[in-house]
C-alpha cells in the first residue's frame, strides 16, 4: 500500500494520482487511493433528523453506507441530479480504523497523474473553505484543482455524529465478504 502524500512528504515522492471531480463548476480531487469506486447516481433513503449534508444510506452489496452531498457540506448552492451526477465511494481513516461513506459530486472527470511540481500547499486565508480540508492545489494544463484531504473532510468527528444520527458507518472490521 502506497504512503498517503501530504505537503510534507511532497517532494519525497515521485508522482501522485488523483481522482478529479466537479462541484458548482470548480474542479476537486481526492487522493485516489481514498476512492474505492465510483457509483452513477442510486436512490438514497434519507435518514430522519439528520444532519443537513447526509443525505441517507444507501445499501452496496449488502452493505449500509451513508452518503454525503458535498454541495451541501460546503455550502454551495443545490441544484438538481444531473446524469453526471456521481458518488464518490471512499475509505477514510478514522481513529485508526477504516471506514467507508459515500460523496455525491456532479461529475467524475477521471484520475490525473500530478509530479510533486505541480502540487503547491493551499492558501491559509481568504478562502471559503476551512483551510485544513485540503491537501494541496494541483495546477494542471492551467487548471486549479483542490485536492481535498479525505479524512478531514470526512473527520472522526462528523463520522460519529452520522453514526449517532442512525448512519451505519461500516468499517473494514465488519463489512462483509
Amino acid at each position: 500500500m502506497r504512503e498517503e502524500v501530504t505537503m510534507e512528504n511532497l517532494n519525497e515522492s515521485t508522482l501522485t494520482q488523483i481522482l478529479r471531480f466537479e462541484l458548482a463548476g470548480e474542479h476537486y480531487a481526492f487522493d485516489v487511493l481514498k476512492a474505492r469506486e465510483v457509483l452513477s447516481m442510486v436512490k438514497i433513503t434519507p435518514l430522519p433528523s439528520s444532519m443537513e449534508y447526509l443525505s441517507g444510506v444507501i445499501n452496496l452489496r449488502g452493505s449500509v453506507i451513508p452518503v454525503v452531498d458535498l454541495r451541501k457540506k460546503f455550502a454551495l448552492p443545490v441544484v438538481p441530479d444531473t446524469v453526471d451526477t456521481s458518488i464518490i465511494i471512499a475509505e477514510i481513516v478514522a481513529d485508526g480504523e477504516t471506514t467507508v461513506i459515500g460523496a455525491i459530486v456532479d461529475a467524475v472527470k477521471g484520475v490525473m497523474s500530478c509530479d510533486p511540481s505541480d502540487l503547491e500547499s493551499a492558501p491559509r486565508f481568504g478562502m471559503k473553505m476551512n483551510a485544513n480540508l485540503i491537501q494541496a492545489i494541483a495546477k494542471k494544463d492551467g487548471a486549479f484543482i483542490v485536492v481535498l484531504d479525505a479524512n478531514q473532510v470526512f473527520s472522526e468527528r462528523e463520522l460519529w455524529l452520522i453514526k449517532e444520527q442512525g448512519g451505519e458507518v461500516p468499517s473494514e472490521s465488519t463489512k462483509g465478504p
